[in-house]
C-alpha cells in the first residue's frame, strides 16, 4: 500500500513540475538584441524645445535602454553599439558590418529578434538593404525618432518600446525587415520618409502600412508578397565592399554631365531618377546609351516617388538593354542594383530581380 501511495505522489509531483515548467515557458520573455547606430533617437539638444539644430548620435546604447525601464517588462534586452553616426553618414561598409552581426546573432538560439536604432534620413535604405541580405525569418525591426531624447514629447522612447515588442513577437516572424515609428508598422521595401520634420513621416504612400502597434501589441493587416530575407539569393557574408552605383536626377534642361561623371568615376551601375514614368531627355538618353555600351548597368527609376516604371514605356528598354525599377524609388533601386551586380551584369537577369524583390 505504501508503495502505491508513493507512486501516486510521484505522479502528482511530476505533473505539478510539468505544469510549472509549462507556465514558466509561457511567461518567458523574448530575447531581443538592440544594435545601435546613432541618429536622432540617440541625439541631444541644447534645450527641451530644441527639435531642429540638435546633435545626433551622442547617447550610447546602454543609456537608451536604461531610459526606457518598461523594456524589462516586455523582453530580455541587451545592446551593442555598432557605430555612432548621423544617418546621412551611413555607408556600405557599415551596412555590411551590420548585416554580418545580425546574421550571426539570429543564428543563435538565445536571440529571438533584433532591433536596430537608426537615424531617420536613411532608415528606409538600411531597412531595404537588410531586407535583402538577412538570412533568417526572425524579426528585424528598424526604429528611429524625429525628436531627440532631450525634447519635450520626445518620440524615441515609445518608438523603442514598440520596436522591442515587435521584434520579440511571433506575429512579426517571416514578415521581412520592418520599420516602426509613430505606432505604425511598415515593410522595408515600400516605406519612405515623406516629411522633413513630422513624427508621422514614415509611410508607404500608395501601398500602405502593414499594421499598427496598439496596447503593446502588433496588429498586422497585410504583408508584402515580394521575396525577402531568407528567401533571397543575396549573400554578403565575406564581402568587404559593394559595387559602386550612383544616382542621377532628372529635371528640365537636363544634360548628361552627371552621367559622364559617374562613368568616369568607375560606376558599375547608374540609377536614373527620371521625370514622370522615368522619361529621358534626348541628351540624357544619349549619355545612358554610351554608359551602357561601356558596361555600366542602367536602371530607369522616377523622381515622382509612387507608381510603376513601365518597361518599354518611356524608353525601349529591350532595345537599349536598360532595367525598369518597377515601384522602387531611386535610393532603393540603387541598393537592389548593387546587390544584383554581385551576382550578374546581365540586364535581363537583373530585370527579373527587380520584379521579384
Amino acid at each position: 500500500m505504501y508503495k502505491k501511495v508513493g507512486s501516486i505522489l510521484l505522479v502528482l509531483m511530476c505533473a505539478l513540475l510539468l505544469n510549472f515548467q509549462a507556465a514558466f515557458a509561457a511567461q518567458k520573455l523574448p530575447d531581443v538584441v538592440i544594435l545601435a547606430t546613432g541618429g536622432t533617437i540617440a541625439g541631444s539638444g541644447a534645450t527641451s524645445t530644441t527639435t531642429v539644430g540638435y546633435t545626433a548620435a551622442t547617447v550610447p546604447v546602454e543609456n537608451l535602454i536604461n531610459s526606457v525601464p518598461e523594456l524589462k517588462k516586455v523582453a530580455n534586452v541587451r545592446g551593442e553599439q555598432v557605430c555612432q553616426i548621423a544617418s546621412e553618414n551611413m555607408t556600405n561598409a557599415v551596412w555590411l558590418k551590420l548585416a554580418d552581426r545580425i546574421n550571426t546573432l539570429l543564428a543563435r538560439d538565445d536571440v529571438d529578434g533584433i532591433v536596430v536604432t537608426h537615424g531617420t534620413d536613411t532608415i528606409e535604405e538600411t531597412a531595404y538593404f537588410l531586407n535583402l541580405v538577412v538570412k533568417s525569418d526572425k524579426p528585424v525591426v528598424i526604429v528611429g525618432a524625429m525628436r531627440p531624447p532631450t525634447a519635450l514629447s520626445a518620440d524615441g522612447p515609445i518608438n523603442l518600446y514598440n520596436a522591442v515588442i515587435l521584434a520579440g513577437s511571433k506575429e512579426a516572424v517571416g514578415k521581412g525587415v520592418l520599420v516602426t515609428l509613430n505606432d505604425t508598422i511598415n515593410g522595408a521595401r515600400d516605406v519612405t520618409k515623406t516629411n522633413t520634420a513630422l513624427c508621422d513621416t514614415f509611410r508607404a504612400p500608395e501601398l500602405g502600412y502593414l499594421g499598427y502597434m496598439q496596447d503593446s501589441k502588433p496588429h498586422f493587416y497585410k504583408e508584402s508578397i515580394r521575396k525577402h530575407t531568407a528567401q533571397t539569393e543575396f549573400d554578403v557574408s565575406g564581402l568587404t565592399e559593394l559595387p559602386q552605383v550612383d544616382i542621377a536626377y532628372g529635371y528640365a534642361n537636363n544634360s548628361r554631365v552627371m552621367l559622364d561623371a559617374a562613368v568616369s568615376a568607375n560606376a558599375k551601375g547608374i540609377v536614373y531618377a527620371g521625370v514622370g514614368d522615368g522619361s529621358l531627355s534626348t541628351d540624357v538618353k544619349a549619355g545612358l546609351i554610351d554608359a551602357q555600351k561601356k558596361g555600366v548597368v542602367i536602371v530607369r527609376s522616377s523622381r515622382v516617388g509612387n507608381g510603376i516604371i513601365a518597361r518599354n514605356g518611356e524608353a525601349n528598354d529591350d532595345q537599349l538593354h536598360f532595367v525598369a525599377s518597377d515601384t522602387l524609388n531611386p535610393q532603393k533601386a540603387r541598393i537592389l542594383l548593387m546587390l544584383a551586380l554581385t551576382k550578374t551584369t546581365d540586364p535581363q537577369k537583373i530585370q527579373q530581380m527587380f520584379w521579384e524583390y
